[in-house]
């Protein structure tokens, strides 16, 4: 990533709210390491004044006049890749039209409500800060690469920690089950990342629980997305609803997910709480509900993004005696999460993105081991 002292991220804003280009400029403004060195009301503008000075970052809108964002995203990655960060309005119809847009290999997305939308990007400003300098720090030419892998297939301040965060039962002897689940977290790139692993899944594999950092809204329309070009029935998962085989249950924006036992099967619970490692939902929340109710009946797995969410709690689930995986550098968009779990211990394997549904596949039909 540039530092001080180097060059610095040069930022490109396009939205056609004129509101917008000024918070948005000036937040960004405000850190030294960020230079905005233009900004435009559509992407026709944009173009046209980005030909001598081609920016590091691009924030994008996806809903403007003369060109939409998307085909102008398209376009991008094809002519010339640069990271793309999408500031989507925070609505269900914004939400559908977003999914598109990380579909045509945008970095990541930053969520804008249709109100208070000036003290809500100055709310925001701490993510959207790091979402581009996370965003400078990668070859988009990446992105692309991992989005056209997928397309075959389709048809800080001391942070709360899990158990600050929600009420866990302690460790307790569980009653036999043959039932496993699957524990999947991850962050920036996991829509490219978990399309390429979902769509490669067969009806029979075991119940499959996800964290994937996204905002509120945005989760549903990303579930409806999969469960249309997956054989497997992908939802935004609901409280109390039963993790099923064949099913896949995503954490709701806003809300963390956790799995409870309740005889032998597994149950869904959705409920609020603070942010555990900047995340709401969080992996590290998942994952050690995964590890107290399921221990050696599941396999968790941490994908590409920013951050160390997950690594904590999927050494837990290594404790409790599950199968952990986590996602390899050369196959991540972003390695964050994937490499603090590696240097925790808390991955017993470390695979590219290509191999992880033959370990689920392979998981689900191999003994379950003991605790190592």
């Amino acid at each position: 990533m540039k530092t001080i002292g180097a060059k610095k991220i040069n930022v490109f804003v396009v939205d056609d709210s004129a509101v917008v280009r000024q918070v948005l400029t000036e937040l960004l403004q405000r850190d030294p390491e960020l230079d905005v060195i233009g900004v435009a009301a559509d992407p026709v503008y944009a173009a046209a004044k980005m030909q001598n000075h081609w920016p590091d970052v691009i924030v994008l809108d996806v809903e403007m006049p003369r060109m939409d964002g998307i085909t102008y995203l398209r376009k991008i990655m094809a002519e010339r890749p640069t990271p793309v960060v999408i500031c989507s309005t925070l609505t269900v119809e914004g939400a559908a039209t977003t999914m598109d847009a990380l579909a045509a290999g945008a970095f990541t997305i930053v969520a804008k409500p249709t109100l208070g939308l000036k003290q809500f990007l100055h709310d925001s400003a701490h993510e959207l800060i790091a979402a581009v300098k996370s965003a400078a720090s990668i070859d988009a030419r990446k992105l692309r690469s991992v989005q056209k892998a997928a397309e075959p297939s389709r048809a800080v301040a001391a942070r709360p920690v899990a158990s600050a965060a929600l009420n866990f039962p302690g460790s307790h002897s569980m009653s036999e089950t043959t039932e496993r689940i699957v524990a999947i977290g991850t962050s920036t790139g996991g829509t490219h990342a978990l399309e390429t692993v979902l769509t490669s899944l067969p009806l029979g594999c075991p119940g499959i629980a996800i964290v994937q950092h996204m905002p509120e809204k945005f989760t549903a329309a990303f579930a409806e997305r999969l469960d249309k070009i997956c054989k497997l029935t992908v939802r935004e998962a609901n409280n109390g609803e039963r993790l099923l085989p064949g099913h896949v249950l995503i954490a709701p924006g806003g809300k963390h997910l956790l799995l409870k036992r309740s005889g032998a099967y597994y149950h869904a619970e959705v409920v609020d709480g603070p942010h555990v490692n900047r995340h709401k939902p969080s992996v590290d929340v998942l994952f050690r509900s995964v590890a107290n109710c399921a221990g050696r009946n599941a396999l968790g797995i941490v994908m590409t993004g920013m951050g160390d969410d997950g690594a904590r709690g999927l050494k837990e689930m290594r404790n409790a005696g599950g199968d952990t995986v986590a996602q390899d550098e050369a196959s991540c968009v972003v390695f964050g999460m994937p490499k603090e779990a590696i240097r925790m211990g808390a991955a017993a394997q470390v695979l590219p993105l290509s191999e992880l549904a033959h370990a689920i596949l392979n998981w689900s039909v191999r003994p379950l081991h003991n605790a190592s």
